[in-house]
């Protein structure tokens, strides 16, 4: 994994949320686990070379930030705002996470085939929060200060991790760099004030959820990207667009690419971006 600042790690070219550790004085605080269990069995054994695992943090419920918590089991306390805690790896009418964390497999990690569980050994003990919060949450590990940031707006429990002594906040997907932004269900109102709460801290590394790591100066390059979309979808309701003419005609795919492993979601996202913004404000 990429070594951002003398005790942070990071990797952003795995399928799935940039996986990342800090090692501390008196062991590791993970931050989000690969989606791809062959990476989390990695990067346990790598993390566990460097001290034990005392804390992993999930920065939201989605799969490719949780699914490898299973191969995680045992090490450290698992940290969940009460918004990742009511989601976690929970089958929706819309998405079966389980079975779409397995479809990445065949391409992007076939040798994961034997270590996979099946359904009901997996939820068994998939991993969840043993500590689970509302609001804001400090913790304390070696000589290191870590501020759980409740950032809601692309989920509700959203979470971005600030480290001062390291002067780095991951910031999940609050900030997806230089790749395709997915809206999926959000509050781009609440998204826009996580924006914010971040702008005001004092680092200089943020690593987002997906895509290269950057800095402080990216918050307005993501805050641009979301105005795009809400400019141009509450245009297309104002001219009087039908959903379905809005999906065909509203698309920013030309824009930037999608992250690793994930090029064929491209129309996909154009049309979740749409429908999802068209739905919210027709609703309004």
């Amino acid at each position: 994994m990429k070594r951002v600042t003398a005790n942070v790690y990071t990797e952003t070219e795995w399928r799935g949320c940039n996986p990342s550790y800090v090692v501390t004085s008196d062991g590791v605080l993970v931050v989000d686990t690969p989606q791809l269990p062959t990476k989390a069995v990695a990067m346990r054994q790598e993390v566990e070379a460097r001290g034990p695992i005392r804390y992993v943090v999930n920065t939201e419920h989605h799969v490719d930030h949780i699914f490898g918590n299973y191969w995680f089991r045992g090490a450290g306390q698992v940290v969940h705002h009460q918004g990742v805690a009511d989601n976690f790896m929970v089958p929706t009418p819309d998405l079966d996470p389980f079975a779409y964390a397995l479809e990445a497999i065949p391409t992007d990690d076939p040798e994961a085939a034997d270590i996979i569980p099946d359904r009901d050994t997996y939820y068994k003990d998939p991993n969840g929060g043993d500590i689970v919060f509302t609001g804001d949450l400090t913790l304390n590990l070696g000589s290191h200060t870590f501020h759980l940031i409740h950032t809601p707006g692309h989920t509700p429990g959203q979470l971005a991790v600030h480290v001062p002594q390291e002067r780095v906040v991951f910031t999940g997907d609050t900030i997806f760099s230089e790749c395709q932004t997915w809206l999926m269900t959000s509050d781009v109102d609440q998204w826009f004030g996580a924006l914010d709460r971040i702008g005001e801290l004092d680092v200089e590394h943020v690593v987002p959820g997906h895509g290269p790591v950057t800095d402080l100066a990216y918050l307005q390059v993501q805050r641009e990207v979301l105005q795009t979309w809400v400019d141009a979808v509450a245009d297309a309701v104002a001219r009087g667009w039908s959903r379905e003419e809005t999906i065909e005609r509203v698309n920013f795919a030309e824009r930037y690419p999608v992250d690793v492993g994930q090029g064929y979601m491209m129309s996909h996202i154009q049309t979740l971006n749409a429908a999802s913004l068209y739905d919210k404000l027709t609703a309004r």
